[in-house]
């Protein structure tokens, strides 16, 4: 009682203070969705994919301060020969003052490793596709209250540091996938080069990408109205792509301080130190600043490119499908042309005619069903029985209406 009390003086202390200031009330709408999107979580699925060596696994674990790879088995130089791309999923709950996170990091080992590398990012492309089309079954299900979001949402690309800019494998695999995520391409491996050729190998990485039409992650544009700080730190973002990164899980003493990072006979690099590396920028972009922008492009276009090929491609099957079946029906209840008809061809001309109109639902919703896969909705078995009756009162007398129309009636 004493609660509810404090609780109306407060409303009405706070009513009449915003009376005063002709206070609606919808300013509070922002702390609503805030406190609903808290106790809801949140989602985010990384991929990252590159030829094996180049500090994948010790990147994930650096960004996300976790290690996820406590027991995998690293293949032998023989049994890479013969290894094909497999597809690893890690889910882990992330909870930071309050905030809970769903994790999921995808890795494809073995891509990129094979001496025949032609179409090895078909499983990568397969994945995306499916985490989309069973995306689209649960969204069109009755059911949508607990839908869970597994779109990947986000492709980390290593780059090998070691060539001169893109390999065609990078090229092809970027084309292939660069419509359904946001590729985000990375320098591996940063430590082994200066500073000149960190510089000189992604001025030729950005040539790359825009002279093989390469769609990567595009950072949204400021409005005019914007900080003029975060115009900067926009821009700063996209003269740094591709990231040059740096991923230890070993943590370095040096001058009284330790910080993950790697030593060398000739120094110590700190990899969240934004000199040596852009691992800071990176986590600060997928974290603080960009995550929900990479889930809202993902939903926005290449989910509802997704969702809009597999309408047009339904909608396209289906008038196909209807005009095959209708021409099978016209050829198969096409009558003589002849004036003088018996009782009996007027009588099983009709049948035919009601038993195709009757079975055209079944037959068309067998072969739709065997031609596409994703059910458009749940079967009212009710309504089907009604349907069922009313198709039987139409064969009952449709031969009668059919012989009345051929003169039979005038006749008698």
């Amino acid at each position: 009682v004493i609660g509810r009390l404090q609780v109306r003086s407060r409303l009405r202390t706070e009513n009449s203070a915003d009376q005063d200031k002709e206070y609606v009330g919808f300013a509070t709408l922002p702390n609503q969705v805030h406190r609903k999107t808290v106790k809801k979580g949140f989602t985010f699925t990384v991929m990252v994919a590159g030829e094996s060596g180049l500090g994948k696994s010790t990147l994930i674990n650096s960004l996300f301060l976790t290690d996820l790879y406590k027991e995998r088995k690293v293949p032998n130089a023989e049994e890479r020969i013969g290894q094909t791309v497999d597809i690893v999923k890690h889910m882990i709950g992330i909870e930071e003052k309050g905030i809970k996170l769903r994790l999921t990091i995808i890795d494809t080992p073995g891509f990129g490793d094979a001496v025949n590398n032609i179409k090895s990012w078909k499983h990568i492309e397969d994945y995306i596709d499916q985490q989309f089309e069973q995306f689209f079954r649960d969204e069109s299900g009755l059911n949508r209250k607990n839908i869970q979001d597994n779109r990947v949402h986000c492709l980390l690309y290593f780059v090998s540091p070691f060539g001169h800019g893109l390999r065609p494998l990078d090229v092809e695999c970027m084309k292939a996938l660069h419509e359904k995520v946001n590729i985000i391409p990375l320098l591996a491996k940063a430590d082994s080069l200066t500073q000149a050729e960190i510089l000189k190998k992604k001025m030729k990485i950005r040539e790359d990408i825009r002279q093989f039409g390469v769609n990567i992650y595009q950072f949204p544009d400021c409005d005019s109205d914007e900080d003029e700080d975060l115009k900067t730190q926009e821009q700063f973002l996209k003269d740094s792509i591709p990231f040059a990164v740096i991923g230890s899980n070993i943590q370095v003493e040096s001058k009284g301080r330790k910080f993950r990072g790697r030593s060398y006979p000739w120094g110590v690099v700190e990899v969240e130190n934004p000199v040596h590396s852009d691992f800071l920028l990176l986590r600060n972009m997928l974290v603080r600043t960009h995550m929900q922008d990479l889930k809202d492009v993902t939903r926005e276009i290449h989910y509802e490119n997704y969702r809009a090929q597999c309408i047009q491609n339904m909608t396209r099957m289906m008038v196909l499908e209807r005009k095959r079946r209708w021409v099978e029906m016209k050829a198969e209840v096409e009558t003589p042309t002849t004036k003088e008809i018996s009782l009996s061809d007027a009588l099983s001309s009709a049948c035919v005619r009601v038993k195709m109109g009757f079975s055209l639902r079944e037959k068309y919703r067998e072969g739709y069903e065997a031609d596409f896969p994703l059910p458009l909705a749940v079967v009212d078995t009710e309504k089907e029985r009604q349907i069922f009756e009313k198709d039987e009162e139409v064969r009952v007398f449709l031969p009668y209406l059919f012989m009345f129309s051929l003169g039979y009636g005038e006749r008698e």
